[in-house]
């Protein structure tokens, strides 16, 4: 395709969004306005219509839908509860074409407007260009900017440059019951698959887009001490008996140090040395530290730099301590001995650290200092919960296609970023189906997921990036206001203003539900560059 045929289809689809941003905007309010709260059983059935309703929206698109049903599962208190049905989707069959799979969720959170939301948080509402509502980034919005970049090619009648296979769930919010199996009894399903893409986490900055290449996993431990089976009056029995709080809290303490580096002899044996390449992906990272500073409410990081910030949330592995089980922690004060204490910690280990191994050094550290303390109670340690850490090759034509994307939509090449939560969906379809998966995600680092005024932002800053870069006088869908004007609102940080008697909403960002769509067309667009040989690889082409 030549250069100029390119810019004239790139034009024509962002036309096209452009007109139809307010109907992409109201399905993401419907899509909103459905309860789908996978943790809270009595939310259950509102569960499954959202699944139904993603369900009939990619059938629109004339893709053939599949509702796997998972049965049932157990509640602790026994109750049967129905699974959603995961949607399993096929649109285009083109053995010539490569085959992309996107997953992706469409449960959320528990939210109440009591929590302390400024908004209903199941209506979608714009203040400022922001778009607030459960679900708005985590996942929904996304989901929703999948289906608008198909349905948009479809609209234009524009050959599909790629097949598709969508992965839905609805228990993601839950821990994606019943999806590992599904995925490994339904391989037949993913076998032509190629690349498979998320977009289910978040940049690391508020202003420039990124690609995430790798998360942490995660091993979760419950260490127990024991005296009795009965608490203590603290008048009548302390000072003369060997408490299990006092052992507990000896315990947690000789897991980590001051500076935040893990005790346990060992853990980082297994940690990959930084590369020179790996190195340079850092620093070209935008991160601002008091930005995230004050996003996080701390007044001090125990690491002063970008570069040592960032290695020690991706690359390096930490401990954190969560909670004690047991303890009297209402109101007021108690003066009892408890008689059984759990303490709750995690692990973030990184690539090359072993499970198996982790947690027998967790076991040892923990037996060999309860040991020294010659304490008659009883030691337990469990870990009850875990997953592994993923990572992808960055050099991968996927992520090269990506890069091309975001660089068309944005007008800059986005982060290369690791994310230092544990992302198990991802190692899960890099793991059954041995082909490379990426992370491209569209909200930005203030959206909120999982929080009370969670939102994804909606202005078109991006189109005015794209056509200054151009050297072109107008911004497409507002040809009235010249780049000098746009650079004039910019700078007040306005978030409205008249325009020749017409109310015109000023863009505050780069990111936003209508550029993701555009961001994923121009990825969809890119592999176009992805030519199959003979052997079965993929090799990536510049246009």
């Amino acid at each position: 395709m030549s250069s100029s045929s390119s810019s004239v289809l790139e034009l024509e689809i962002f036309q096209y969004i452009d007109v139809h941003q307010s109907d992409f905007i109201k399905g993401l309010k419907e899509w909103v306005a459905v309860e789908s709260d996978s943790v809270q059983p009595d939310l259950r059935k509102e569960v499954i219509r959202m699944m139904t309703l993603a369900a009939d929206r990619l059938a629109a698109l004339g893709a053939t839908v599949n509702l796997v049903n998972l049965g049932s599962h157990q509640l602790p208190d026994g109750q049967d509860l129905p699974l959603p049905p995961v949607i399993l989707g096929e649109l285009g069959r083109d053995p010539q074409n490569p085959t992309v799979c996107f997953y992706g969720h469409v449960d959320v959170q528990p939210a109440k407007k009591e929590d302390g939301w400024k908004t209903e948080p199941y209506t979608l509402t714009e203040i400022n260009g922001n778009l607030y509502g459960r679900g708005a980034t985590d996942n929904k919005g996304p989901v929703l900017a999948w289906i608008n970049a198909v349905e948009t090619f479809r609209a234009l009648k524009l050959a599909m440059p790629v097949n598709f296979k969508f992965v839905i769930e609805g228990m993601e919010e839950a821990g994606s019951l019943g999806l590992e199996k599904l995925l490994e009894e339904n391989q037949c399903f993913l076998s032509n698959v190629n690349y498979i893409v998320i977009s289910d986490n978040l940049w690391l900055s508020n202003k420039k887009p990124a690609l995430t290449y790798g998360s942490r996993g995660n091993a979760c431990f419950f260490v127990e001490v024991e005296c009795g089976d009965k608490d203590l009056h603290s008048g009548t029995f302390g000072g003369i008996i060997y408490e299990p709080m006092t052992d507990l809290i000896a315990l947690l303490d000789s897991l980590v140090d001051p500076t935040g580096r893990i005790q346990i002899p060992g853990i980082y044996d297994s940690v990959a040395a930084l590369t020179e390449e790996e190195r340079r992906l850092y620093e070209s990272i935008e991160f601002d530290l008091e930005e995230h500073k004050s996003n996080s409410g701390v007044k001090k990081f125990l690491y002063d730099t970008k570069e040592e910030i960032l290695l020690h949330l991706w690359r390096y592995p930490s401990l954190s301590i969560h909670g004690i089980e047991g303890a009297f922690h209402e109101p007021g004060i108690k003066t009892v001995i408890p008689a059984k204490v759990i303490g709750k910690f995690s692990i973030r280990q990184v690539p090359h650290m072993d499970l198996l191994v982790v947690k027998q050094q967790v076991v040892e550290h923990l037996e060999g200092v309860f040991s020294k303390r010659n304490s008659p109670n009883k030691l337990k340690v469990s870990m009850p919960l875990s997953a592994k850490p993923w990572l992808a090759d960055v050099n991968d034509p996927l992520y090269k296609a990506a890069r091309r994307a975001i660089k068309t939509v944005f007008g800059e090449d986005p982060d290369i970023i690791r994310d230092g939560s544990t992302i198990p969906v991802a190692r899960m379809f890099q793991t059954i189906t041995q082909k490379s998966v990426m992370m491209f995600p569209i909200g930005a680092a203030d959206d909120g997921e999982h929080s009370q005024n969670e939102k994804i932002s909606r202005f078109l800053l991006f189109v005015y990036l794209c056509y200054k870069r151009s050297g072109r006088t107008e911004v497409s869908g507002y040809p009235h206001i010249s780049t000098a004007r746009w650079e004039g609102l910019l700078s007040t940080e306005q978030s409205q203003t008249t325009v020749s008697g017409e109310l015109v909403a000023v863009p505050s960002r780069k990111q936003n539900f209508q550029s993701s769509a555009h961001s994923y067309i121009f990825f969809i667009k890119c592999l176009l560059s992805l030519k199959i040989h003979c052997t079965g690889n993929f090799h990536f082409t510049e246009n």
